[in-house]
């Protein structure tokens, strides 16, 4: 009976048991449809945020010349450009803006400049106006480092100074005939040997690593009288060489980060900055032996009938205005802003030239015919020169118009240095 009982209490309240559950369990769900529809109307802002601002930063390029999204500016839009051929990237959008067009940066950096290549633009600045748009401090500040005071880095008085001097020295007897000995000596003594070899054991190289190496040897003894011996036959690895590149590489690398990014690891001595600090002191050590070997020379001179024309004893024997000779520290600068500027500019212009060439072999018909033709005009001219390494004299390259024209277009297409920076 009691059996009974129970089932009957129990079958009496599952009406309401299931009722209740159904209450809850609509509840729940309309609970978690306000909660979803909370988190969908949020979605939605989101997104439709996302798509104005994409929509309104590429709206932007039409005006801008790149998209400028917000807070990281145009910066996107140069890493995908530096992917690529940065130059021919750069190229292409001042042709869309007509020949200038104003760069956003990110807004936590300092990289913000207009870039033009519009010809009177560049007249104004660099002939016109020229002593109203230095290098500027900032410019300073990134290669200050590595550069010190040399003629890159410099503005107004000293700079006119150092290009003043260096230009007299260019023009001198003894600085045509040190380029001249130094070029043939590493022409027909290192990089011919070093090419012939390539093509007797059919071994592939680096044409670009070549040149680098042989006009590093080529200004460093015009600079400081010196030879590395970059382009000897197995092509070593040079500590000052690799000390110098490692520093201009590291440099560069402070112009498209933040400024306040590279300080800081300059002051904790990490990343890029530790690697620059360590090549800086390889560079500053061998400068600085260099120097003080030819203090040595030069106090001897009257002992040492052959007397140096390179820039360090140029400038060792000049005065400052004071009557002073000048410090340690300003001729490392000078030797050193030389040697960047004599390195990187023929190489990269050689290596540019000997790929058109091969993109033109046409081009090059045209060139060794000329050179034939010029070359068979000699009074003494012998069948055997031909078939060893030919010497050409300074009159009969002055008659090589046709590859003086090729050299210039080479420059033209892919010019050494292709940004000047202003302030």
């Amino acid at each position: 009976m009691t059996k009974q009982t129970n089932l009957n209490l129990t079958s009496s309240s599952s009406p309401s048991s299931a009722f209740a559950a159904i209450n809850f369990n609509f509840n729940m769900i309309y609970s978690l449809g306000l909660y979803l529809l909370h988190d969908i109307q949020i979605l939605e802002i989101l997104v439709a945020i996302t798509i104005f601002l994409v929509i309104h930063s590429l709206r932007q390029k039409n005006h801008h010349g790149l998209p400028i999204w917000p807070i990281l500016g145009m910066l996107p839009s140069l890493v995908t450009g530096l992917r690529t051929n940065l130059y021919e990237w750069i190229t292409d959008i001042l042709n869309k803006q007509n020949g200038t067009f104003r760069f956003k940066g990110p807004s936590f950096s300092s990289l913000n400049c207009i870039v033009t290549s519009d010809p009177r633009n560049l007249e104004h600045l660099l002939k016109t106006k020229f002593i109203n748009f230095p290098k500027g401090t900032y410019f300073r500040n990134m290669v200050r480092d590595l550069l010190g005071d040399g003629i890159f880095s410099a503005d107004d008085e000293i700079w006119q100074k150092q290009r003043k001097t260096a230009s007299i020295e260019f023009h001198s007897t003894k600085f045509r005939n040190l380029t001249t000995d130094s070029l043939f000596e590493l022409v027909h003594s290192r990089l011919l040997p070093v090419l012939d070899e390539s093509v007797d054991k059919k071994v592939v190289i680096d044409l670009q690593d070549i040149l680098l190496r042989l006009t590093f040897d080529n200004v460093c003894m015009i600079a400081f009288g010196v030879d590395p011996g970059c382009l000897s036959q197995k092509l070593p690895e040079i500590p000052f060489a690799k000390a110098f590149e490692d520093a201009t590489e590291m440099t560069v690398l402070r112009f498209v980060m933040p400024t306040c990014v590279w300080k800081f690891m300059r002051l904790l001595n990490f990343g890029t900055e530790r690697k620059l600090k360590k090549s800086i002191k390889g560079v500053d050590e061998f400068a600085e032996n260099v120097i003080k070997t030819r203090k040595k020379e030069l106090s001897l001179e009257f002992e040492n009938k052959k007397q140096r024309s390179d820039l360090l004893t140029v400038f060792m024997k000049m005065k400052d205005e004071n009557g002073s000779a000048y410090s340690d520290k300003f001729l490392r600068d000078i030797c050193v802003n030389f040697i960047l500027a004599g390195r990187d500019t023929s190489s990269v212009a050689l290596s540019w030239f000997f790929w058109l060439l091969d993109k033109n072999h046409e081009v090059e018909e045209k060139i060794l015919e000329e050179i034939c033709r010029v070359v068979s005009q000699r009074n003494d001219m012998k069948n055997e020169e031909f078939g060893n390494s030919l010497i050409f004299r300074p009159e009969e390259i002055k008659k090589m118009d046709y590859l003086h024209a090729c050299l210039s277009e080479t420059l033209r297409l892919y010019p050494s240095v292709p940004v000047d920076h202003k302030e």
